[in-house]
């Protein structure tokens, strides 16, 4: 199939997946920074670190390609023995294990909870006592916060050898905290996330020289980035004292990211809705499972995800129902551990990781997008009811995934 009929597919689908809007006023802003003559790394780029920094209530923003690249740069800046072992769910993007890897370490994984798909102190020290951890990388996945202390005492590590993996959870917070304020939290601005770029990424941190030397290793390890050098005044000469990447931000990105960032609280809000039209439409619906949630007291999930759980193994024959029906959905993730280069370059814990295998069978992703409309919404929860041969009950008290 040739790109043009890909795209009229997509078109035509009467439910997408997903839906990156950029919204009016931020290609206006594309549209600025185009005419500028500066598109690569400049003052947009420090305008939307300040800017994201004061969103999620952190000290320093550090803006990057992508989400993996900050998660390498984060483990880079700890500085630790060649090959340390650093844990991390096997229930997570590849992308996030590859980072691991690039920063010459090794990934160690961690099993989850086939309830919630998050991991528990349990299964975080059952990891950690296959090999001594020099750091962990917590993953809030689909949104879902994940109590980042508790995990951190039961590998034993203290709190500045925790990155947090936060590609799904702008928006998401912890007892009152937003998700952002940390060792190093790494967030993902890909199309499909919360805050959609395009591409692009954001690490924010507490510690001002984490961040400076963030800020030089994303650029090759530069002393001087080229918008410095190039100012009135500036000076050619620069510097390069320790091994870097090229992983920097444009101007034409941050430009887009900083009208998002206008649009993202109404668009939390649009997804909370989404969520419990959802939770209202499946209630009731058998081989249904939920997904979970933080209890009102302990956080509030960002909704990137919808991963209900279908029991029984019935999720493909939903899956194809629905996809028959013209509504797209996913599957997230493909444990690590089932993908063959990442059997041999991590290490497995004892016993397997039967948490993680048996929700992967169950998990499947519905649409979930701020401009997804309530009959959307309606659609897809018939189509589920239809899938499982009943009709959906709306009213009643959901179960927990």
């Amino acid at each position: 199939m040739v790109l043009g009929e890909v795209v009229r597919a997509a078109r035509t689908t009467a439910v997408p997946f997903a839906d990156c809007w950029i919204t009016p006023a931020a290609r206006e802003a594309a549209g600025r920074v185009l005419a500028s003559g500066w598109v690569t790394s400049g003052p947009e780029v420090g305008l939307f670190e300040a800017e994201f920094a004061d969103t999620v209530g952190a000290s320093h923003a550090v803006a990057v390609s992508s989400c993996t690249a900050g998660i390498e740069l984060a483990l880079r800046s700890l500085h630790l023995p060649d090959q340390a072992a650093v844990l991390t769910s096997t229930l997570t993007f590849c992308g996030a294990v590859q980072a691991i890897l690039h920063a010459g370490l090794r990934p160690v994984l961690v099993d989850v909870d086939a309830m919630t798909g998050l991991p528990t102190t349990e299964t975080v020290e059952r990891a950690a006592g296959t090999v001594r951890p020099e750091a962990m990388v917590v993953v809030h996945w689909a949104g879902d916060p994940v109590d980042t202390a508790s995990l951190a005492a039961a590998a034993g590590l203290p709190p500045e050898r925790i990155v947090e993996d936060a590609a799904h959870a702008v928006g998401t917070s912890w007892r009152g905290e937003p998700v952002g304020t940390g060792s190093a939290v790494c967030f993902s601005f890909y199309a499909t996330k919360n805050l959609p770029i395009g591409e692009g990424g954001m690490i924010t941190t507490d510690d001002p020289d984490r961040a400076d030397w963030m800020r030089s290793a994303r650029l090759h390890g530069m002393t001087a980035d080229a918008w410095r050098r190039y100012l009135p005044g500036g000076g050619w000469r620069y510097d390069v004292e320790e091994a870097g990447l090229k992983a920097n931000l444009t101007d034409l990105q941050a430009a887009i990211g900083r009208e998002q960032l206008h649009a993202l609280p109404d668009w939390q809000r649009r997804r909370g809705d989404i969520a419990r039209r959802y939770d209202a439409g499946l209630a009731g619906v058998p081989a249904v499972g939920l997904p979970h949630r933080p209890r009102a007291e302990d956080g509030v999930h960002a909704w990137h995800l919808y991963p209900i759980r279908v029991a029984d193994g019935l999720r493909d024959h939903v899956q194809a129902e629905l996809a028959g029906k013209e509504i797209a959905t996913s599957v997230h993730f493909i444990p690590v551990h089932r993908l063959s280069w990442f059997r041999v370059s991590c290490t497995l814990p004892a016993g397997g990781l039967p948490g993680a295998d048996r929700l992967f069978d169950q998990l499947l992703s519905l649409p979930m997008y701020p401009r997804l409309r309530d009959d959307q919404v309606d659609a897809v929860c018939e189509a589920v009811a239809a899938a499982l041969g009943t009709s959906p009950h709306r009213g009643e008290t959901c179960p927990s995934l």
